[in-house]
């Protein structure tokens, strides 16, 4: 009598005595294990994100805000020029007659009235910097290019407009009319001069400074965003740069 033989099993349930043929044996878990190729070299860790807020107002923005700060400095040159009138020292000149001819000279030819004139000029120009540059930095308490530069071409263009005021209000520019109405012999100002040509760019470099020394020390400091999602590891629990 022939004993019923045992059927094989299905081709795809595995057997009782050993795994399938096709069926790769396990293997122990690798620290490479997730490793991809693709950017960031692995596969299925959260993306490094850092979100951003808005770094202030837009550029149109900026730029109109610019604007009016430049007319407004340069207008304010016109203060500077009634100050600088006012407050100018005054070179004395006397007039005479030569052969029939008037002639103007200095009354003191060694003093330095003249220096005087640009030094009071240029401390003006470097007060009027700084206040300009504080009252921007109280109606804007930040930086940026255009506030300096609006800063930097007010300053100057209000550097110009005083130099033409404080001529217009001193003394005569017409210094032989004016030894003639005064008389000869009789000590008469001369016309507000101004020697030193840099002292126009005084307020300029005084609002910068200022208005960098105020950004630096009072101005807003940029956030420090936490980052979203974990950075991805190796499999020794070492970040992943």
């Amino acid at each position: 009598m022939t004993a019923p033989l045992t059927p094989p099993p299905p081709p795809h349930e595995p057997s009782s005595h050993g795994p399938a043929p096709h069926q790769p044996a396990p293997h122990p878990p690798s620290p490479y294990d997730g490793w991809s190729s693709a950017p960031g070299g692995y596969e299925g860790a959260a993306p490094h994100v850092v979100s951003y807020g808005q770094d202030g107002p837009g550029m149109k923005t900026e730029l109109r805000e610019a604007a009016v700060i430049t007319v407004a400095v340069a207008l304010s040159g016109a203060l500077l020029g009634v100050l600088w009138a006012w407050l100018a020292t005054k070179v004395p000149l006397v007039g005479d007659v030569v052969d029939d001819s008037w002639v103007v000279y200095l009354k003191d030819t060694e003093g330095e009235q003249a220096i005087g004139v640009d030094g009071t000029f240029t401390l003006l120009a470097l007060a009027f910097g700084a206040v300009s540059a504080a009252a921007v930095f109280a109606w804007r308490r930040r930086g940026g290019v255009p506030l300096v530069v609006a800063l930097a071409v007010g300053g100057l263009l209000g550097s110009l407009l005083a130099w033409k005021v404080g001529m217009w209000l001193g003394p005569d520019a017409d210094v032989i009319a004016h030894a003639r109405e005064v008389g000869k012999g009789v000590t008469f100002s001369a016309p507000l001069k101004l020697g030193a040509k840099g002292a126009w760019l005084a307020w300029s470099v005084a609002a910068l400074l200022v208005h960098l020394g105020l950004t630096a020390l009072f101005g807003p400091r940029d956030p420090e965003y936490p980052l979203q999602g974990a950075a991805p590891k190796d499999g020794y629990g070492a970040p992943v740069s």
